[in-house]
């Protein structure tokens, strides 16, 4: 197994570098250039959803992301400082009442591309675990 490791502070500026870094894992984990795109996206959820709503922008929080290659996955861990959120609570971007926000569907969007989506609350934040099939379609 690969695992590749970086840290930011909670400053939206600093996606850019995650951006790079997932480019970074993706190709090394021969990814297909739809995949690639489909994690991008998702990755770039998850850290804004810990930059702003976790850390709540504040530089000294950091954000970890570590990324795990293998055979079958790629595993990404998005590590905040914040208190923790009941994914459960947050509203469907899909019902009639939510359709014309313009926020809310990155959760939606990570559980549409990802093999798997789960929640680590910890006393010290709560890590986001995004599991990606590599070779599925």
């Amino acid at each position: 197994m690969q695992e590749y490791e970086i840290n930011i502070k909670s400053d939206p500026n600093n996606l850019i570098t995650v951006e790079e870094f997932v480019n970074y894992v993706g190709i090394e984990a021969s990814l297909s250039e739809e995949k690639l795109s489909s994690l991008l996206l998702c990755v770039s959820e998850a850290v804004t959803n810990a930059i702003v709503h976790a850390n709540h922008q504040d530089p000294e929080k950091d954000v970890d992301i570590i990324a795990e290659v293998d055979e079958e996955f790629l595993t990404f861990r998005v590590k905040d400082r914040g208190t923790g959120f009941n994914p459960e609570e947050v509203p469907d971007p899909t019902a009639p009442e939510n359709l014309l926000k313009d926020h809310g569907r990155g959760l939606f969007l990570m559980r549409t591309y990802l093999h798997e989506l789960r929640y680590n609350i910890t006393p010290e934040g709560t890590e986001t675990v995004l599991v990606m099939k590599r070779n599925a379609k």
